[in-house]
């Protein structure tokens, strides 16, 4: 049985996350095994997006009320890795949620391929997609089903555009500028009615 608890404990916050990414960056790797020039072209860009993502992207009114009203204490488990696109757009956004609710949440990042018992736990379709965001009580474990690996709508565009061009690129690109156009407010959106369970 998975120990939510020692596994948030161990995990990184956001800021070490986004450093410990930078850092194998400056060594030629990314998280994960998979170190090959494309691994490496995707971590990078999504530094960049997280650093653009950071400054631009304000909590809309919907998302702040809910943080508000929100009385309890809870905690974010995020499974991400350094080379996900989706990841690169998402995490900035549980940040902002995290900082805006004043102690109300804290957050810890763990790294999904150094931690497969925890990802083959809460699947997508089958399979290991990233991130996952995880919403455990005060003391650390969950009581709502599982968000991510994207928003919703975005999930079913994404298999279309998969089965319409099996170029991984020209559907990474595709990826980047839905999101870049929707401005994490899609995300923001399925945000506020999970965070709308909470007490």
């Amino acid at each position: 049985m998975l120990n939510y608890s020692a596994i948030f404990d161990e995990g990184m916050t956001y800021s070490v996350y986004r450093e410990v990414v930078y850092l194998r960056l400056q060594d030629g790797k990314t998280t994960g095994e998979d170190h090959s020039p494309e691994m490496l072209h995707y971590t990078k860009m999504n530094n960049h997006r997280m650093n653009r993502i950071e400054k631009e992207t304000y909590l809309n009114k919907d998302l702040s009320t809910v943080i508000s009203t929100i009385k309890g204490k809870y905690n974010f488990l995020v499974i991400s890795e350094g080379w996900c696109g989706d990841a690169a757009q998402i995490l900035p956004v549980f940040d902002k949620i995290v900082e805006e609710s004043r102690g109300k949440f804290n957050m810890r990042v763990v790294l999904r391929d150094e931690n497969l018992e925890l990802i083959d736990s809460h699947l997508t379709n089958g399979g290991r997609a990233i991130p996952v965001l995880l919403v455990l009580d005060e003391n650390k474990n969950p009581i709502l089903p599982k968000w991510g690996p994207r928003p919703q709508v975005f999930q079913t565009l994404l298999k279309q555009w998969k089965a319409e061009n099996d170029d991984a690129y020209a559907v990474a690109e595709q990826l980047h500028r839905w999101y870049a156009k929707d401005k994490t407010q899609t995300t923001q959106a399925e945000l506020v009615e999970l965070l709308k369970q909470l007490d």
